[in-house]
């Protein structure tokens, strides 16, 4: 989940569903820890189709030449058993910088529906740039910080691929790999839905207002 300010009059929400990745994590030795996310852009929901385009035309995530952000990490710095700050590259609309995470390891267990797969469950925050990242239309109307909130739940997965963690990957029509190495070896499985469309080559001025769900009642 993201927020962003809306013209100083609240913060739009908005979702992306459908992230895949490869996690090698042991509790015991967090700074082992290695993560390779890619989240679909086109896949983003503001609760309103109309600011769903606009937010990925060309002048803003440009979904169609960049239908993909990517996240690497490069450090994990525990804090105590159950939290720590995992720094990476963040890959967003063709340009890479950096970014930290605020980290809770909130479970690993037997999940108890089936398949009963071993899960580990994480929450996470951290803020980002727009500008950072060359997205600096319509500054007078959206705000530059981006506010992250990261619910996500891996599961075991077999020994295939994580040796090559952080190197390029799958196109984003590729099923994603699973892991290998140290630790636990853990695929990320978000819900299973069809891939969104790719839009059209042009700029969408932003809706005059905020979609219902971003403000407050």
């Amino acid at each position: 989940m993201f927020a962003i300010e809306h013209a100083g009059f609240s913060s739009a929400l908005g979702t992306v569903s459908g992230s895949t990745g490869v996690l090698l994590f042991d509790p015991d030795d967090w700074t082992a820890a290695r993560l390779d996310v890619r989240v679909p852009l086109t896949r983003l929901d503001l609760g309103d189709a109309k600011w769903n385009v606009a937010a990925l035309a060309r002048n803003l995530l440009d979904g169609e030449r960049h239908p993909e952000a990517r996240f690497v990490s490069t450090e994990v710095w525990p804090l105590d058993e159950t939290r720590a700050q995992v720094c990476g590259q963040l890959s967003l609309r063709g340009v890479t910088r950096p970014l930290c995470l605020d980290v809770a390891f909130n479970a690993l267990r037997r999940h108890p529906l089936p398949p009963f797969r071993r899960t580990a469950g994480f929450s996470a925050t951290g803020v980002l740039s727009r500008k950072d990242f060359g997205i600096d239309a319509w500054s007078a109307l959206i705000g530059d910080a981006v506010e992250l909130r990261i619910e996500a739940e891996a599961v075991h997965a077999d020994r295939s691929a994580a040796q090559r963690l952080g190197e390029p990957g799958p196109s984003p029509a590729s099923p994603p790999e699973t892991g290998t190495g140290a630790g636990h070896e853990l695929r990320f499985d978000d819900e299973l839905e069809p891939q969104a469309q790719s839009l059209p080559p042009r700029e969408v001025p932003p809706p005059p207002g905020p979609n219902a769900s971003a403000i407050a009642p």
